[in-house]
């Protein structure tokens, strides 16, 4: 199962894009632009399994990040890296003192901020590798970055839910997914019974992706298992 970050930021144009990016390298995200929404964010993440790791902005519109730091760390040993225009030493020594992981300062490089969060994690006992963003086969092209897919070169458009469900098989390209996982990295953990979703959406992907729907050789399925995207060729 994919790991579940919780971002707080208020700025509505970077939450979407780190959001975004985040989602491409695989992980569940919970996005939050105020202090009341993480903390309710977190109560109820608590009874499905809690979050993996918070991304911490500290200028919130209904008080300080550096509060929900605090509890935080009073209650659960979840690493927290803290996302922060201030540029002050004293600030960053008292967080990173306070039981912050990690302190990154606005504007960041995006490939930093990911391979910060594999280091926490990793301090965690949770072993991150970088996500597989890209394959090829038979005809078949996708970037996730990009948001692309082709099919012999032709642009094939996928609704969000399709893109996410090939990228979740992309990343594990070769492999079997599970049901479970698939139907929990995509739709939500409360969803892991409804394989009809994953039906219907599979029939789509394959009606889109397929040269063959009904003799896929692409979307191959695993009896009573999951599925499985075949092995890249390149």
């Amino acid at each position: 199962m994919s790991l579940a970050v919780l971002l707080v930021e208020d700025d509505r144009e970077l939450r979407g894009t780190l959001r975004d990016a985040l989602e491409v390298e695989g992980y569940r995200v919970r996005a939050s632009a105020s202090l009341a929404d993480a903390q309710a964010v977190l109560a109820h993440a608590r009874a499905a399994g809690g979050v993996d790791l918070v991304l911490l902005d500290l200028g919130l519109p209904d008080g300080d990040g550096e509060a929900l730091l605090t509890a935080l760390r009073r209650e659960r040993g979840t690493p927290v890296i803290v996302l922060s225009a201030r540029q002050g030493d004293e600030g960053k020594v008292r967080l990173l003192d306070a039981g912050a992981d990690d302190y990154l300062v606005k504007p960041f490089n995006l490939a930093e901020l990911l391979a910060r969060m594999r280091v926490a994690l990793r301090h965690r006992g949770t072993a991150v590798r970088p996500a597989v963003t890209r394959y090829a086969h038979g005809g078949l092209a996708i970037e996730l970055d990009t948001r692309r897919v082709t099919r012999d070169g032709a642009e094939v458009h996928l609704t969000p839910t399709e893109f996410k469900l090939l990228a979740r098989l992309v990343r594990q390209a070769g492999q079997v997914v599970t049901h479970r996982q698939l139907l929990a990295d995509v739709w939500g953990p409360e969803h892991t019974e409804q394989t009809h979703y994953l039906r219907l959406y599979m029939a789509q992907l394959r009606a889109k992706l397929e040269r063959d729907a009904a003799d896929p050789a692409l979307l191959l399925t695993e009896p009573g298992v999951g599925y499985r995207l075949a092995e890249p060729s390149d």
